[in-house]
């Protein structure tokens, strides 16, 4: 079982990034493969109450790796880490199968309750693009993509798609959509739209929804042309005074 583990895990790097020429390489020069290595090590001792023993190995990948995984959290099949200078897992974070990070990711928490859940749960087929911080105790749906320098503090639904700072959803893909098996670097693809860019669209098409409607109103006015009431054109003060007392001037 660990030797067909090793394999997988070195057949999804092979898969996800293109730099990878042979397994060897990948065993020899892949901090993310390094890291994983010395988590699955620190995380059996963590299991089997050796809590300062998994501490001391999961401190040791994170010196000779760069990737910091507390020896509490779990980790499913697959997952990739790509470069991995920087990414942050926490104590009780859940990583699902064929999961991508990318280097900066932090997975952390916002409470402070010990022996509780403080760190996310992420989904199977999940891409986390570089430099997103996704924080709290919620679930990351399967299939989800979050993009570079994103920071996620609710829940995602399956397949959906986040940016920004605080991410928000701008598309989502169902269930039965076959790209969502379609490995996408970075979480980045065709299909995210720009959130600033649509928000001037919406005010452009307000701004010329609105000129039509003033050129409609002028046109209108000037087909009905002017009033043929002088007295209806004089301020109400002047037909005030041009009505009132006896006809006779006042000293």
């Amino acid at each position: 079982m660990l030797l067909k583990n090793l394999r997988e895990q070195i057949d999804a790097t092979l898969a996800r990034d293109p730099a990878a020429r042979s397994r060897l390489e990948v065993v020899l020069c892949y901090p993310g493969f390094h890291a994983l290595l010395y988590h699955r090590f620190a995380h059996w001792l963590w299991q089997r109450g050796w809590l300062l023993a998994g501490r001391f190995v999961s401190h040791l990948g994170r010196v000779l790796t760069g990737v910091e995984i507390h020896p509490g959290a779990r980790i499913g099949r697959r997952v990739f880490i790509d470069h991995g200078m920087g990414v942050v897992i926490g104590e009780t974070a859940d990583v699902g199968d064929d999961v991508t990070l990318y280097q900066g990711v932090t997975l952390g928490g916002t409470s402070l309750t010990r022996g509780a859940k403080r760190h996310p749960t992420i989904g199977n087929g999940v891409i986390v693009g570089s430099g997103a911080q996704v924080l709290g105790p919620f679930r990351v749906g399967d299939g989800a993509r979050i993009g570079a320098a994103a920071v996620v503090l609710t829940e995602v639904p399956e397949g959906a798609t986040m940016v920004g700072n605080p991410a928000r959803q701008v598309a989502r893909r169902s269930a039965s959509n076959e790209s969502k098996l379609t490995f996408q670097p970075y979480a980045v693809c065709g299909d995210i739209p720009d959130p600033i860019a649509r928000a001037l669209n919406g005010l452009l098409d307000e701004v010329t929804s609105l000129r039509a409607r003033i050129t409609e109103l002028e046109q209108e006015r000037a087909r009905q042309g002017p009033s043929l009431d002088p007295a209806s054109s004089e301020p109400p003060s002047l037909r005030l005074v041009s009505s009132g007392g006896n006809g006779t001037d006042s000293d």
